[in-house]
């Protein structure tokens, strides 16, 4: 079992298992339809399965890198029938995601690592960054720490607006200036503003644009000097928030984002909207960056602290 332990409720297991149905129907039927009267794996099935995870959008490199080590496992056991390459499946999946360092494995009711843990959010606008950062700040509150929110995001009106409207709904204290004040002039005053109050939890949202890389880098590099000014070792996350139902336009994404700033955890939302739940194990596999959060819903207890034993449990458990 993974750090989250017994943490993993029942009811949080429930909405899981709900945000995943669409991903799951086609995912389990193709799998279904490629094990369907067949006593033994063979080249047909594997080809069938292949195909079932690549729709799934898993992506080619991780659907090869799977389907290669059950081959190897039913070269090796011989006589594998279909019920054996279920859970053969169900492991292969599970090791493709990678694990949170054991340093910064938190969830919303563990101690954190340190106090303020400073996050900093990145990812383009519209994959959900700002709901991610409400969503984040309420379920830290409910769990009892109190958080402050940074609206660094200041090239977007609509951006500081929002997270405004979150941290009234959540309850939690913001900062911000005026539109197209420096991001990095906000990121200082919230360290500032979040230490000066002794909050558990500092959130800083920040712009959300590719179009110029370099533009990106500097700003995002600015931030982060800015922030270590304050606290040397800051920020202790840089969570990238990925739009779960854009499939491999998520993979993109993640691909500038990790070109250009060292992002230590992933986000992905909107898995209940999407067949395409499967770009999970795509965006953890390639980039080897461990999915923190998911988002499985709109309510508020909707974000998820991800786990990946439970990510396929779910994934493969028929209603």
């Amino acid at each position: 079992m993974s750090f989250l332990g017994k943490l993993f409720g029942k009811k949080e297991k429930e909405s899981l298992d709900q945000g995943l149905q669409k991903t799951k129907e086609g995912f389990l039927s193709k799998i279904t339809k490629a094990i369907a009267g067949k006593s033994s794996v063979d080249e047909e099935v594997l080809d069938s399965l292949e195909d079932a995870l690549v729709s799934a959008d898993v992506g080619i490199d991780t659907t090869v890198q799977i389907i290669e080590r059950i081959e190897q496992r039913v070269a090796k056991d011989k006589y594998l029938n279909t019920t054996e390459l279920n859970r053969l499946l169900q492991q292969e999946i599970e090791a493709v995601l990678v694990d949170a360092p054991e340093s910064n494995s938190y969830n919303f009711n563990t101690t954190l690592p340190t106090k303020p843990y400073v996050i900093l959010v990145v990812g383009v606008n519209g994959v959900g960054k700002t709901t991610t950062i409400g969503k984040l700040a309420y379920n830290f509150k409910k769990a009892g720490k109190s958080v402050l929110l940074g609206a660094a995001d200041t090239f977007r009106a609509a951006a500081v607006d929002q997270l405004t409207i979150w941290s009234e709904r959540v309850g939690v204290p913001i900062v911000k200036q005026a539109m197209g004040s420096d991001p990095a002039s906000v990121a200082f005053d919230s360290v500032q503003s979040g230490l000066a109050k002794g909050v558990d939890v500092i959130i800083i949202d920040t712009a959300g644009r590719l179009h110029n890389k370099a533009h990106l880098m500097d700003e995002l590099g600015k931030i982060r000097r800015v922030v270590q000014k304050q606290i040397p070792e800051a920020p202790h996350e840089v969570l990238l928030v990925l739009d779960g139902s854009t499939g491999q336009n998520a993979l993109e994404q993640a691909k500038h984002f990790t070109a250009t700033t060292d992002v230590t955890a992933l986000a992905i939302t909107k898995l209940d909207g999407t067949a395409k739940g499967g770009v999970v194990l795509a965006i953890a596999n390639q980039f080897k960056i461990p999915v923190k959060f998911i988002g499985v819903g709109e309510k508020m207890e909707d974000l998820l602290v991800f786990d990946k034993h439970e990510f396929v449990d779910s994934l493969f458990k028929l209603e």
